[in-house]
């Protein structure tokens, strides 16, 4: 009899045990989560800005980081890590600590569709990151040199059915601008040739002085040199003209009907499992500095859009254009080189 109420008592205090242990357990978790937020961040932050200087998502960085920096209390060092199409940088990122510090500023496409064109990319462009916050649509734009004799739309595709195939420059292979031209070249036949470059400032280097035909570029980087008139604007490659350039029509207006690729995103994530409050604050403090009159004229002025969605959103809209995008490449005969 002895025994077996010294045993009951055992399991008793076994048991009280445990449920302390998972009290405990549950209090230690929910006091980290808050202090996790009220944390962060406590050192600089770097930004990888995966193209060079000059750029499209190395202008966006520079417009957003000075308020932003103000926003969350840390300077925010802006890294330009450029190749192989975004690439490199973005694969730095995928490989950093998952501790908000090492963050991505970058283009979609070519951060999905890199994949398509280039063996040994070392991550997955979706399950490898966390979406953070979009930030703004890029427009492309179709452009040739003032001095190109090709005035229109029409001028353009007419000479691109004959044999001689026509150059056009984007900022790298994958890019929606080298998308938009595979999708072109085979839905109406023509003959172009893709001329890749890292990044968009070396191509419009190149545009501006007829080293190529043409040039599928992002429209805030050209938008000056269109209203100087040193380009010339074809037409936009999405499905709706921009607010901040509402004269250019798209090319589809300009007589290729039915022609269109998705918008490209400008927009900022992290390594995967990136935690939940960190991202929060990321995208709250993101979305306050796109609230900013002066942010946002800086932003309309260079050509882009301001498009906000939640990293939900993000993370839907990053999956579903990588599908689009599969086909194009699928349907053009391209395979990883």
């Amino acid at each position: 009899m002895t025994l077996s109420l010294h045993a009951a008592g055992r399991r008793r205090l076994l048991s009280h045990s445990l449920k302390f242990a998972t009290l405990a357990l549950a209090l230690s978790t929910a006091w980290v989560q808050p202090a996790t937020a009220q944390t962060y961040p406590n050192k600089p932050i770097k930004l990888i800005a995966p193209f060079a200087a000059g750029g499209a998502a190395d202008t966006v960085a520079r417009i957003l980081v000075p308020k932003l920096s103000e926003a969350l209390g840390q300077p925010i060092i802006i890294d330009n890590r450029a190749g192989a199409s975004g690439a490199i940088g973005s694969a730095f990122v995928a490989a950093a600590p998952a501790d908000g510090y090492t963050l991505l500023i970058n283009l979609g496409p070519p951060h999905q569709t890199v994949q398509f064109f280039t063996k040994g990319v070392k991550y997955d462009p979706v399950k490898d990151f966390t979406p953070i916050a979009q930030v703004a649509t890029a427009p492309q734009v179709m452009v040739v040199p003032a001095s190109s004799p090709f005035k229109s739309v029409a001028d353009f595709t007419a000479a691109a059915k004959t044999p001689k195939a026509l150059a056009y420059a984007t900022s790298g292979s994958g890019s929606s601008q080298h998308l938009a031209g595979l999708l072109m070249a085979h839905k109406y036949k023509l003959s172009l040739t893709h001329v890749g470059y890292r990044g968009g400032a070396p191509a419009l280097t190149d545009v501006l002085g007829a080293q190529t035909d043409a040039g599928i570029l992002v429209l805030s980087n050209v938008l000056p040199y269109i209203q100087s008139g040193k380009l010339r604007a074809l037409g936009l490659v999405e499905n709706h003209r921009s607010k901040s350039a509402p004269s250019i029509p798209t090319l589809a207006e300009s007589g290729l009907t039915g022609f269109s690729v998705p918008d490209t995103w400008v927009g900022v994530m992290g390594p995967k499992g990136l935690p939940p409050a960190i991202v929060q604050r990321l995208h709250a403090d993101i979305s306050k500095t796109l609230r900013n009159p002066d942010v946002l004229a800086q932003l309309q002025q260079a050509g882009y859009d301001v498009a906000e969605a939640t990293p939900a959103q993000f993370g839907k809209q990053l999956a579903d254009s990588t599908e689009i995008y599969r086909s194009i490449v699928n349907n053009s005969g391209i395979t990883p080189e």
